[in-house]
């Protein structure tokens, strides 16, 4: 409950104590250390943090402020929605809808005159027709890309997720940031070899069909 006080300011304060509840959102991916899933708020932070160390490879036209403006906001949503996780088939066929709603009474509880700025934030993310849109979604598949690696598989192997599953996720670093490609090859290649992921292309016929 927020104290009466100036009314824009109140409804400020209000979104801003709403969306502390991201941070009891978890995801699938396990942080660095393997020692607990990660939630949504650090996810968040995270690639915020990468905008800033990786922009050298973003397109020189894209707006870093905005990049992370909106890694920020992207995720908000899943305080209503939950974290579906990307290699969920059945859970992705309602998650449009259900980040619809959600942002529809998440970003309606800002003032009326900054309710659209963020909410068209969050919108331009989900269309991924711009370039800023386009670099922030080449860091949201890096990031837990870079997680599983680092917990020998991670959801990966929890998954029994393949690699042609994660290079089809991890198209758009080749398509909008082809520099960081060569980390999508080489980190599939090295976790093939340790064994973190299998590939059934590799396998004889007899045990592919296990």
């Amino acid at each position: 409950m927020i104290d009466p006080i100036d009314p824009k300011l109140a409804q400020q304060l209000q979104f801003i104590v709403e969306i502390d509840k991201l941070k009891n959102i978890l995801r699938q991916n396990l942080i660095t250390d393997a020692s607990r899933r990660e939630n949504s708020a650090e996810h968040s932070w995270h690639l915020a943090m990468m905008a800033i160390v990786l922009a050298e490879y973003a397109p020189p036209e894209v707006d870093l402020l905005r990049v992370i403006k909106m890694l920020l906001v992207h995720d908000l949503v899943e305080i209503d929605a939950g974290d579906t996780f990307c290699y969920d088939a059945q859970g992705n066929e309602d998650k449009n809808l259900r980040e619809l709603q959600a942002a529809d009474r998440l970003f309606g509880l800002l003032p009326p005159e900054q309710a659209p700025e963020i909410r068209g934030i969050w919108d331009e993310f989900e269309a991924q027709q711009t370039a800023d849109a386009q670099f922030a979604t080449v860091l949201d598949r890096l990031q837990p890309f870079l997680q599983n690696q680092q917990t020998q598989g991670g959801t990966w192997r929890i998954h029994n997720i393949t690699p042609q599953q994660i290079k089809k996720r991890m198209a758009p670093i080749q398509a909008f940031a082809p520099g960081l490609w060569q980390v999508i090859e080489t980190g599939l290649q090295s976790s093939i070899q340790a064994g973190y992921i299998i590939d059934p292309d590799s396998l004889s016929p007899e045990l592919s069909s296990i």
